[in-house]
């Protein structure tokens, strides 16, 4: 009998953020376990809510959304895109170098697919949110990992970006506030970044979703304004800062010398039209958003609710044996480290999935976001404080005797 295996394209490609752990997590619901949910940064299923100018101006434009639209997207939203990077210092840009799409996965997979030819090299960070190096294997390149450090903040760690770049290299992922660190860059260590890309004419994607969720002053410093010389795309989308990731609207912004990469924007043009258009009532969404681009900023501040839950999530963590979790500065996530002398730890993935049938906790372990050594995990702090007080609760409980089984 003829049987059917995956592609080989697959064989370096997972995303246990929705992996075999969240799998038995979905079994055990199914037979009425209630799961406290810390592996996605799904802000809706945890009561949070759109502005409500976005919604209304969807709900009012659902008739104008049934034809196919742009394929770059509707020009309002992009006019809408232009000004609010042109009003961060992004340059030389107008609409024609924005595209929308369904969420900004759909341009991660567009830009990687337009680039990549067998044996292309890619620079990603690690850990990295693994959507990136699942597009660089999927359309035939090499992911060449540059290590965070967490001692510095988890900021990139410049000398080891140098040593990763060959004649192969053509593009460097930053992802800044990061995910799943929750590191905010300084401006020197973009700056740096930023000169590697020029000496070796790198293209520079910078996954900027968290753009505007930053705490205690952090600030966000977009790369594409530090050097024009470079081509940088840009990616932002409604997701996080305006707490709807259902609506699937992100977008791209291409800025720096477009000259250099004349037909590799003709293929992202191509892939844009064959797709025919993005969702069309999300995108009637964006101008409002872009409108109300401080709607976030109460929920980041003291007493505000996602620094509270933060703070939460941190400071247990820290006073938990054996744990310890650099404090982030933006995004919606911390990744603590676990002694893993401590907890005889092999396998962080069979930690999660012990901590999930024990404590009904689910989070995603580190080596699903391509950190080598199993010994950390991303906790997202989303859900409200006492939901987060009663997760931190459970998990020192658990690591209070935790010893992992071989």
């Amino acid at each position: 009998m003829r049987t059917f295996s995956k592609s080989t394209k697959l064989d370096n490609v997972t995303y246990d953020i929705r992996g075999p752990v969240a799998k038995e997590a979905r079994r055990m619901e199914m037979e009425g376990t209630k799961i406290i949910k810390l592996n996605t940064g799904n802000p809706g299923i945890f009561g949070f809510n759109a502005d409500e100018s976005i919604i209304n101006d969807i709900s009012k434009n659902l008739k104008n959304a049934l034809p196919y639209g742009d394929s770059r997207g509707i020009v309002p939203a992009r006019n809408a895109i232009m000004e609010d990077f042109k009003s961060r210092g992004i340059t030389g840009i107008t609409n024609e170098d924005i595209y929308i799409g369904n969420g900004v996965s759909e341009l991660i997979m567009m830009t990687m697919q337009c680039l990549l030819n067998p044996g292309d090299e890619v620079l990603v960070p690690m850990p990295d949110y693994p959507l990136w190096s699942a597009a660089v294997y999927l359309y035939g390149g090499k992911v060449a990992y540059y290590r965070c450090v967490e001692e510095n903040e988890w900021n990139p760690d410049i000398d080891d970006i140098r040593s990763k770049v060959s004649k192969k290299t053509k593009a460097i992922i930053v992802i800044n506030p990061n995910n799943p660190t929750g590191a905010v860059y300084s401006k020197e260590t973009l700056q740096e970044i930023v000169k590697i890309a020029k000496e070796n004419e790198l293209i520079v994607f910078s996954d900027e979703i968290y753009t505007r969720i930053t705490y205690e002053g952090a600030k966000h410093i977009p790369i594409a304004t530090l050097e024009p010389d470079i081509l940088t795309i840009t990616f932002d989308g409604l997701s996080k800062t305006w707490l709807a990731c259902g609506f699937r609207a992100g977008w791209m912004v291409i800025s720096g010398n477009k000259k250099v990469a004349t037909e590799y924007l003709k293929g992202i043009d191509l892939l844009s039209n064959m797709r025919l258009c993005p969702n069309m009532p999300s995108q009637f969404g964006i101008q409002a958003a872009l409108t109300n681009n401080e709607s976030i900023n109460p929920l980041l501040i003291p007493g505000g609710r996602l620094m509270e839950q933060r703070d939460i999530a941190v400071n247990m963590a820290n006073a938990i044996p054996g744990l310890s979790a650099v404090k982030p500065k933006g995004a919606l996530y911390c990744f603590p480290k676990m002694d893993i002398k401590r907890f005889n730890i092999t396998s962080d993935e069979k930690f999660a999935l012990d901590l999930l049938k024990e404590k009904h906790l689910l989070f995603t372990h580190g080596t699903g976001f391509n950190w080598p050594y199993p010994d950390h995990f991303r906790i997202v702090f989303l859900p409200d404080p006492d939901t987060m007080k009663e997760a931190m609760v459970r998990l020192g409980d658990f690591l209070a005797t935790y010893k992992q089984q071989v």
